[in-house]
């Protein structure tokens, strides 16, 4: 079941996409339980609703398609951006400072690893 996909998704987060990528990037490509003890331990405000969908996405899949929870990796995580709430701050003279309260999606895509066989290194095999 290697092509198996377990996706999670969350609309509307109160974080701007910017600051959610620099979290994001911390745990693609790792296991789910690894990604999620490195998400604990974050001490930025954008783990937090990462952690949770991610821990959203290790439920799915145990629940849902009978995986474990170790077999699992994050194959795909992204923040994009969602609504932009414009904010009236005024400014002297009658100038108007809009204050933009930016928000974001999560999307979490999981893939059960592959049982590979261990490889030969590059180098052995040339010799």
């Amino acid at each position: 079941m290697a092509g198996h996909e377990i996706h999670a998704k969350a609309s509307d987060i109160a974080i701007s996409a910017q600051k959610m990528r620099l979290v994001i990037d911390l745990v693609r490509g790792k296991s789910a339980t690894e990604a999620l003890n490195i998400l604990k331990f974050e001490p930025s405000k954008a783990a937090g609703p990462i952690s949770k969908v991610l821990a959203s996405a290790v439920a799915n899949a145990e629940n849902n398609a009978g995986l474990g929870r170790d077999e699992l990796y994050v194959y795909k995580i992204t923040a994009d951006e969602a609504r932009t709430r414009k904010w009236r701050r005024f400014g002297a003279r009658g100038r108007f400072k809009p204050w933009l309260r930016r928000s974001s999606h999560i999307t979490v895509v999981l893939r059960e690893r592959e049982d590979a066989a261990p490889a030969e290194p590059a180098a052995a095999a040339k010799n």
